[in-house]
């Protein structure tokens, strides 16, 4: 177990490899609950939306669905974007 220390501003950070440990990125939430005997525990938040939402997005407002090809260029267009 490490020690942190705690800025004139109140403020801790995390080492790298508790953030690697709770699989956080730059950006990410984390969670932090008050436990019994002045203990917290922290956790990464998780998005809370159902697995339907996810289809529900691929959808079209009009007309069919899209095809697995259309699925596969928007996603291929996304990635070249993030790089």
């Amino acid at each position: 177990m490490g020690t942190l220390t705690v800025t004139a501003k109140g403020q801790v950070t995390l080492r790298k490899d508790l953030l690697e440990h709770l699989g956080v990125q730059p950006g990410d939430k984390i969670t932090v609950d008050k436990l019994p005997d002045g203990r917290i525990e922290v956790k990464a938040a998780r998005p809370a939306g159902a697995i339907s939402d996810v289809f529900n997005f691929l959808k079209r407002k009009k007309g069919v669905s899209l095809s697995i090809e259309e699925i596969n260029r928007i996603a291929a267009r996304g990635w070249a974007r993030k790089r």
